[in-house]
């Protein structure tokens, strides 16, 4: 199960945060890239409530779309064991959207594939869900190269943050 013990490491932490540091529990947030972007969409969905903001860079939405000799390793084949993929995929619990999500992604990731999160973001249009937003970067990959796209994605990381974590 991806997106089990390792998001709950994340869900403890911000509950640590709160209960023994003083922190206001509606200005948490949480991001990451590639696998962390998982975790972001796997915290937004499967944990509701608990990180008011989410930043998700070139994500997996779907392990069964993913590179199966990895995936493979960890969940099996999406036909030898589906409820694997199922419940690893944030994309089977896109209806629990209730926080602020930004997604970006690389259009040409030759990795994690740029279709994964347009079907992700299809979803959300079908689901009727507002509070998202997808930031695509035509010339970029995995691991952005440009200066310029480095600055616009954590530009808007930081605007996504200060806007619903800090402005109340």
């Amino acid at each position: 199960h991806m997106g089990g013990n390792d998001l709950s490491d994340n869900v403890d932490g911000a509950n640590f945060l709160v209960q023994n540091e003083g922190i206001d529990k509606d200005r948490i947030g949480i991001y990451g890239g590639s696998y962390g972007g998982f975790i972001t969409l796997m915290a937004q969905f499967t944990t509701p409530g608990v990180f008011k903001a989410g930043a998700a860079l070139r994500p997996v939405t779907d392990w069964a779309h993913y590179n199966h000799e990895y995936t493979s390793n960890i969940l099996n084949t999406p036909l030898l064991d589906s409820l694997s993929f199922k419940k690893s995929s944030p994309i089977y619990f896109a209806n629990n959207l209730e926080g602020n999500l930004l997604m970006l992604h690389g259009m040409v990731d030759d990795n994690v594939e740029y279709k994964d999160v347009v079907r992700l973001s299809q979803r959300f249009i079908e689901l009727g869900k507002k509070k998202w937003s997808l930031a695509s970067f035509p010339v970029e990959s995995h691991g952005f190269k440009e200066t310029y796209s480095w600055v616009d994605e954590y530009g808007r990381i930081l605007d996504l943050f200060n806007s619903t974590l800090l402005n109340k």
